[in-house]
């Protein structure tokens, strides 16, 4: 609809320069709106202020040019005006609309989807929490945030490849195993002090205890590095493990686990940064080895090797960040907790410096979660191994309304999660709210198919009975749905589409409690069974972009 009433105005335009009513032909884009206020239109735009300076003229000015040379071959419009300081605003009429149902209809689960991407290979990197304990519930949101992404991307045409990101060699991979060692040998009644930058949740003596049944006493007798190095590799493997086992029942599912370790073992990382020494990015000074990131844009150059000989984690990131190039993705996204955000400089700078545009690295950064309990803050605390984990969350709420909610708001803002909220069933429950139309619409089929009414599909005539505010209302609500996708993954913002879901839910509360969809008039009830059928498939593949279910019974 946007692009037909661009195209008109742009034909205007020409028009209005050809017959010498505007002075250029030099146009700007046009940008349409859609108004809060229906009294101002189905649509508007500020094209003529905009144009204003090119064409050396009063913007109200231009807009009568535009309004008074426009065409409107296929009926559209019911009225043009003009409003305030140039503003056109155009009301279309209610017969422009009835096509968005049977293309929703005709296109089904593809209806919204696109070529946007035109098959580009993107990799979308999340979670990536290290192997030192279970995930915490704002990893939740960052598997929802980084999935979410991902199907849309992959909705709007793009190559998409999920990846984990397994920190598993360093210094936090040694005090794991080290933690999980002392709480061995604690468990054998040695008196033990335990550090505190050791970890310290229940999970690490439950480790402990496993080894301890299959190992004996004796392996926790004697401090060795061997015996630390084996307990992290156990605990390394039994973390990530439980880390996969809940993501697929988060509905999360990857299509690469990435790990650190091989990064060194298949010698990439002595390759990688090998040439960019010899490149001159990386260079020596005070017995280590440094980036020229502040060549890049970034405040101050950056260790990479320290003057023992241990890689930093940039290091690791650096060469992390080439293979994902090399292996042929055109675009990289990092999905990551808000503290990181200062570490955003200086791998873009290490992107450029390996060759690349700085737009084909990408960084998603997702606020903390709040968690409430009937409105009460939940306290946790991660060092003391007190936190709530994943898992809790899914048990107690489910998956459907963790993802909805953790999605609910934009990730530069912080989520405040109500435990016992996500559990009502009623509309101040988000998820509820949303997934009740689809069980509502779905219950509404069924009982029309025990009539023995045909399945929706009247003729382009008859849909004109559709004609109350609230009709066209839902109609022009699915009429945006394709744009908000596209919208949500340009920007990666999936929760373009919750805020959509509420607002067509919303609608067709608004329009279910006004008027009857079975009614006595065949015709008129098989009218409304097009509108709400066409309502269902909207919030059913809304909800799938989402990783969210679309039940049919509640």
């Amino acid at each position: 609809m946007k692009s037909r009433i661009r195209e008109s105005i742009l034909n205007a335009a020409r028009v209005a320069a050809a017959k010498g009513e505007l002075t250029s032909t030099d146009l700007p884009e046009i940008e349409l709106e859609t108004p809060k206020n229906t009294q101002n239109g189905d649509f508007a735009t500020n094209f003529a202020m905009v144009s204003a300076r090119q064409q050396k003229m009063a913007p109200r000015k231009i807009a009568r040019a535009i309004v008074d040379n426009l065409t409107d071959e296929e009926g559209l419009f019911a009225k043009v005006e003009i409003a305030g300081p140039g503003f056109i605003n155009f009301y279309l009429k209610p017969e422009a609309w009835y096509p968005v149902l049977e293309k929703v209809h005709r296109q089904g689960l593809a209806y919204g989807a696109s070529d946007l991407g035109h098959g580009r290979k993107v990799q979308v990197e999340f979670v990536s929490s290290n192997p030192t304990g279970p995930l915490h519930v704002g990893h939740g949101r960052g598997a929802a945030v980084g999935d979410a992404v991902a199907n849309l991307l992959s909705y709007c045409g793009f190559n998409v490849q999920k990846e984990y990101y397994i920190n598993d060699s360093g210094r936090q991979i040694q005090t794991l195993g080290r933690s999980v060692w002392l709480r061995g040998a604690e468990l054998t009644g040695r008196r033990v002090d335990f550090p505190n930058d050791c970890y310290q949740g229940d999970y690490i003596r439950e480790i402990a205890r496993e080894i301890l049944e299959t190992r004996g006493k004796r392996f926790f007798v004697e401090d060795k590095s061997d015996t630390v190095m084996e307990c992290a590799r156990y605990a390394t493997e039994k973390i990530i493990n439980g880390i996969r086992s809940d993501l697929e029942r988060f509905g999360v599912v990857f299509d690469q686990w990435f790990s650190e370790q091989s990064l060194y073992d298949s010698g990439q990382y002595d390759r990688i940064i090998a040439q960019l020494r010899q490149q001159g990015v990386i260079y020596s000074k005070d017995n280590a080895l440094w980036f020229k990131t502040s060549s890049y844009g970034d405040e101050k150059d950056r260790v990479v090797v320290r003057a023992n000989g241990q890689p930093t984690y940039f290091a690791s990131d650096i060469a992390y960040h080439q293979n994902k190039f090399e292996r042929g993705f055109e675009t990289v996204i990092d999905v990551w907790g808000a503290d990181h955000h200062g570490y955003i400089p200086r791998l873009t700078a290490a992107v450029e410096a390996m060759g690349h545009r700085r737009d084909q690295f990408k960084v998603i950064l997702v606020q903390l979660v709040n968690l409430l309990r009937a409105g009460k803050p939940v306290a946790m605390s991660t060092r003391a191994g007190e936190f709530v984990t994943l898992a809790d969350v899914i048990d107690e709420v489910g998956t459907d309304a963790a993802r909805f909610i953790f999605l609910s708001r934009d990730t530069n803002s912080p989520l405040d999660f109500d435990l016992e909220l996500a559990k009502q069933k009623s509309n101040d429950n988000p998820v509820y709210y949303v997934q009740y139309v689809h069980a509502r619409i779905s219950s509404i089929m069924s009982k029309a198919v025990e009539r023995g009414l045909k399945p929706p599909g009247p003729d382009p005539a008859a849909v004109k009975q559709l004609d109350t505010p609230e009709e066209l209302a839902l109609i022009k609500a699915l009429a945006r749905y394709p744009e908000v996708v596209a919208t949500a993954a340009e920007r990666m913002e999936p929760h373009r589409v919750t805020f959509f879901l509420m607002e067509l839910a919303a609608r067709f509360h608004a329009y279910y409690n006004k008027h009857r969809v079975l009614t006595t008039d065949q015709e008129v009830t098989a009218n409304r069974l097009y509108l709400v059928s066409a309502v269902k498939l909207v919030i059913h593949n809304g909800l799938r972009l989402l990783g969210v279910n679309a039940p049919s019974r509640m």
